[in-house]
């Protein structure tokens, strides 16, 4: 949390020059300055060392990984098993490196699909008549639907659960924290949590899970909007599974992972065969994490909120707009916690998709619409900006130029 005398423009000053070398070394960055893409929660754009890695990895050493004693296989094999490694240092497990290590990592297509591995090869043989778990039902639709689909699976079995939510206040977009003893019971046998809001960019207070439930209970948290973004230590976050996806990490499409503590429970292990892994996304994902311990994502983290708090700042000084999520936070100077560079509004007489259109046709990529958010049944979609380490002060004023006049 930031100090009271926090000062984003600061920020921004200091860090510029550093901002401005690492912005270099993404091509379609610097080869379209006419436009600003500010949808980096959807995807974020990949660097010159993540392009060059998979390329020297589909020219030199592509083969299938543990299918084969050639050289080629035996390199990409050495890649998936170094790739874990380097997830667990990313992810300051503090067992990286250590051969008895009872973490684990195992790949998958990306947090959906990871957040699906956790809920039907692990969760689900574990529960029992009467159990309860504890689900987000605000949060990114990928940490909502996989729990139900355990709570069908066992019902079709005669086993029934109580699925109940995490209550959760649409003013702070954050958890409500008050609320947790009147959900949690001695049944309580597992919770799924979001790291990073993705729709209101704050940090959802994880460690208040923890002192609800209890030392036993396993939590799930989804990184989607964290790893890559923000320093995660997986050593102070006492949490059972960290699952995020490698596109937004700025690694390719189609590979993410889930990161397991293996105390509390059996190991976690994905459920039936294997088949051939994402290898050449894998060897992105060992570049794209090398690349961002390199930049450091704890100025990643200061660069992208400062430019948060720049726009919240201004959006609150235009009547037409309305900011979700915590309205304490709008004013640059605020002392409670930031947007980690997840800004969403809504202009009160323009459609969000209308505006969406309005904002491309200026050169500013934003996404809008309902953001996938689990229990959204109004209707009415909104305008996210979301920014990382690439986008730029300019970018964001020209943005607030654009909204200024339609205001």
């Amino acid at each position: 949390m930031p100090s009271p005398a926090y000062d984003p423009e600061r920020e921004l000053k200091d860090l510029e020059p550093w901002q401005r070398e690492l912005r270099e070394q993404f091509p379609i960055i610097t080869g379209n300055s006419h436009l600003a893409y500010l949808d980096s929660a959807a995807t974020a754009q990949k660097p010159q060392a993540v392009l060059d890695a998979v390329h020297t990895y589909l020219t030199t050493t592509n083969a299938n990984a543990a299918r084969g004693a050639y050289l080629w296989a035996n390199r990409t094999t050495e890649l998936v098993e170094r790739t874990k490694d380097v997830v667990r240092h990313f992810l300051g497990d503090p067992e990286a490196g250590r051969r008895d290590a009872r973490s684990g990592v195992h790949f998958t297509g990306g947090t959906t699909d990871g957040l699906r591995a956790v809920a039907r090869d692990w969760l689900a043989g574990r529960l029992t008549d009467g159990d309860v778990i504890l689900v987000p039902a605000a949060d990114h639709r990928a940490n909502h639907e996989p729990w139900l689909e355990v709570q069908r699976l066992l019902a079709a079995r005669g086993v029934h659960i109580t699925v109940r939510e995490l209550p959760y206040q649409e003013s702070s977009g954050d958890y409500d924290h008050r609320a947790f003893p009147g959900v949690v019971d001695p049944r309580t046998r597992f919770v799924a949590a979001t790291h990073v809001h993705h729709v209101h960019g704050g940090d959802m207070n994880v460690h208040r899970i923890r002192e609800a439930v209890g030392p036993d209970v396993p939590i799930c948290l989804d990184a989607a909007q964290s790893v890559g973004h923000l320093p995660l230590s997986v050593a102070r976050l006492d949490v059972d599974f960290v699952v995020f996806s490698g596109h937004k990490a700025l690694a390719l499409p189609g590979v993410g992972a889930v990161w397991s503590r293996d105390t509390r429970g059996p190991a976690f292990r994905p459920g039936g065969w294997q088949g051939t892994p994402n290898t050449v996304g894998i060897a992105s994902l060992e570049a794209a994490l090398r690349w961002l311990d390199a930049a450091g994502t704890d100025r990643i983290d200061r660069w992208t909120t400062a430019l948060a708090a720049r726009l919240t700042d201004a959006l609150r000084r235009l009547p037409a707009y309305q900011v979700l999520g915590c309205q304490a936070g709008l004013a640059a100077g605020a002392a409670v916690q930031r947007r980690h560079g997840i800004v969403t509004f809504r202009h009160r007489d323009i459609p969000s998709d209308d505006l969406g259109f309005i904002l491309d046709s200026h050169g500013l990529m934003v996404r809008a619409d309902d953001l996938c958010q689990a229990g959204r049944t109004d209707g009415q979609g909104s305008v996210r900006v979301s920014v990382h380490v690439y986008n730029t002060v300019q970018e964001i004023d020209r943005l607030l130029t654009v909204l200024g006049e339609l205001a």
